[in-house]
């Protein structure tokens, strides 16, 4: 890839450029019960995402990093208006999208608008094709649905000259196959017109890449990072793949979200945020990407005091980190730490929730947990 100019140095900080923003949004579902359970106990309530704020500004690249379960698809589907909050508001260019959707108070932009400007490339594109229309009727429902004025000749040159340009080429040939007749990558690369026909604001990409083969990964995010320069379009992308993300965030000049039990715990520049992680749960997941840095020394023993992750439904009080933390301490157990405590703030797009960004904190002051060992105040990055 050849070098990128950064979005609009540090351009999150400028309300005019940003496309989303939500503001203290949580996600909470009622956990599945069976019959048996559902005629004697309450459900349970699934806290997915917890007081999150962030802004997506224009031409942005977030990655959004975490375990299984940490929330990463449901905040990435909050942001893009497809999983109303349970509380907090998220809002597109400074219009709040379920007023929008709901028909309440003063709508400037109308739901559809804000539908079209928000899109969405599923884990696997297979399924998300439907297998008996070829893939010209698939990708003429959106056009005819919001430009009915559009001839067919106009929507067809439109659709076949975005396949060329993800490289289906002749598009002609490949607009007429079905589902089944494309690989992969090329199902893909079909979903990725999709999204772009709207000339959305936003698109999320959940897993984009993850059911490729290793050697079409590199290549399709190539392809998605040229397209997001060229149409402009800000990218949310989710993976459990800490390389992925941080090809794709480092390539872009975007940033990195690392999630866990559902709260932002680390943000920023890959580099900085990988290289000189500020929250303990970034340094697991580096730990446990060894291509990050195929020449560094490799710890022997994670750096977490347990395994088990523990459950959303009743995550721990305080820190949520504080049960695996090798470096917690008993403040950790009745404080929860904000994104942006201690050093770097989100205003300066690096931040971390962690109580030893601060060399001030009562946590230095505070005895440390059981197996936890003693520790004087390091500088950040220690």
């Amino acid at each position: 890839m050849s070098d990128r100019a950064t979005p609009a140095a540090n351009s999150w900080d400028d309300d005019d450029d940003v496309v989303m923003s939500l503001e203290d949004v949580s996600v909470h579902f009622e956990k599945e019960q069976g019959v048996v359970e559902s005629l004697f106990d309450e459900p349970e309530t699934v806290q997915a995402v917890s007081d999150v704020s962030i802004d997506i500004p224009e031409n942005d690249v977030l990655a959004l990093v975490g375990e299984s379960g940490c929330g990463k698809t449901t905040l990435g589907k909050t942001i893009i208006g497809v999983q109303r909050p349970t509380s907090g508001s998220v809002k597109y260019r400074g219009q709040d999208v379920w007023d929008a959707r709901d028909g309440r108070g003063d709508v400037a932009i109308e739901h559809g608008d804000i539908r079209r400007a928000l899109q969405m490339i599923h884990q696997d594109p297979g399924a998300a094709l439907n297998p008996n229309r070829k893939v010209l009727t698939t990708l003429e429902a959106p056009l005819k649905k919001w430009d009915p004025d559009m001839s067919t000749e106009d929507r067809r040159a439109r659709i076949f000259a975005l396949l060329d340009r993800v490289g289906m080429e002749p598009p002609e040939d490949y607009a007429h196959r079905f589902p089944h007749q494309l690989s992969g990558g090329e199902q893909q690369r079909i979903a990725l017109v999709r999204a772009l026909l709207m000339n959305p604001d936003v698109i999320l990409a959940d897993e984009a890449v993850s059911a490729l083969d290793v050697s079409l990964r590199v290549e399709t995010m190539d392809l998605l990072l040229e397209l997001q320069e060229q149409f402009n379009t800000s990218f949310v992308f989710i993976s459990h793949n800490l390389s992925n993300a941080r090809y794709l965030a480092k390539e872009a000049g975007g940033r990195i979200g690392i999630m866990y039990l559902g709260e932002i715990v680390e943000i920023g520049p890959p580099e900085e945020v990988l290289n000189d992680p500020q929250h303990p749960y970034s340094k697991v997941l580096r730990w446990a990407t060894a291509d990050l840095d195929p020449t560094a020394q490799k710890m022997t023993d994670p750096p977490v005091r347990s395994i088990d992750i523990p459950d959303p439904v009743n995550p721990p009080s305080g820190c949520r980190f504080h049960t695996r933390c090798p470096e917690a301490r008993e403040v950790c157990k009745t404080e929860s730490p904000e994104l942006g405590d201690g050093a770097g703030s989100p205003d300066a797009g690096r931040c971390a929730a962690c109580f030893r960004t601060d060399p001030d904190h009562e946590y230095w002051d505070s005895e440390p947990l059981d197996g936890v060992d003693e520790a004087e105040s390091p500088s950040l990055g220690d």
